[in-house]
């Protein structure tokens, strides 16, 4: 699944940096998470940044688009063609 940002977010901008997919961008009102470009930080990092750095807990898993870890790997290596995922 990818994450998506919920109305809690305060739009501090913190997630948007610290994404290695540049999966989160700046909407009109809250920051977004493009389903296409999130991988969960599979490939990256152990546990998704976003949720990591978000001081009031707005990145929450869209259940609505049920992915596998395998998917979310394929997802990263379409995005990082020339580096070698980092497998925890």
């Amino acid at each position: 699944m990818s994450y998506q940002i919920n109305d809690d977010c305060i739009s501090c901008g913190a997630c948007e940096t610290d994404c290695p997919n540049k999966a989160i961008r700046e909407g009109e009102n809250i920051y977004e998470i493009d389903p296409e470009r999130c991988s969960e930080c599979v490939g990256s990092f152990a546990k998704p940044q976003c949720t990591e750095i978000c001081p009031v807990g707005a990145p929450c898993l869209d259940k609505t688009n049920p992915e596998t870890t395998d998917q979310l790997l394929s997802k990263w290596k379409q995005l990082h063609p020339d580096e070698p995922p980092k497998l925890f």
